[in-house]
């Protein structure tokens, strides 16, 4: 049975297990009401949304390696170089070009609960969970 959940993503913390073992975890403050018992170490899907960082070249963005330092070079060494050929007279869909990055819905799969404190309603999340702090998230539990 699945259960979603709707929550905020606090901050990311580790945890130690028995056996010494480091697990790196995402704590989520739940806000609706009471959590649901038994949810330690069951598989979960979260959807938020990733960090924007606005309008960015394509060096950033598609990790282009830039136009070489000299040999004529003065003002272009991030451009991105030719966007096409004369035959089709257009630009191909797709192209690879400069423009806004994040910002978008991302479902994180193959993450498990971890730890479960009822008493301050929030889970530990086994990984990185996409979103900065305080943004909300949604917890699918499988």
């Amino acid at each position: 049975m699945e259960t979603m959940l709707k929550g905020k993503k606090l901050n990311m913390s580790q945890l130690f297990e028995k056996t010494g073992r480091v697990v790196p975890v995402t704590l989520i403050r739940i806000f609706d009401g009471d959590l649901p018992q038994d949810l330690a170490n069951k598989p979960v899907y979260i959807t938020g949304f990733s960090k924007g960082k606005g309008f960015t070249g394509v060096m950033k963005k598609w990790n282009f390696s830039g136009g070489q330092a000299t040999r004529g070079q003065s003002d272009k060494p991030r451009a991105p170089g030719a966007i096409g050929s004369q035959t089709p007279g257009r630009v191909m869909r797709g192209k690879k070009m400069a423009g806004r990055q994040g910002n978008k819905q991302v479902t994180v799969k193959g993450l498990k609960i971890v730890e479960v404190y009822p008493d301050k309603n929030e889970l530990a999340v086994s990984g990185p969970i996409p979103g900065a702090r305080n943004s909300a998230v949604s917890i699918r539990v499988l």
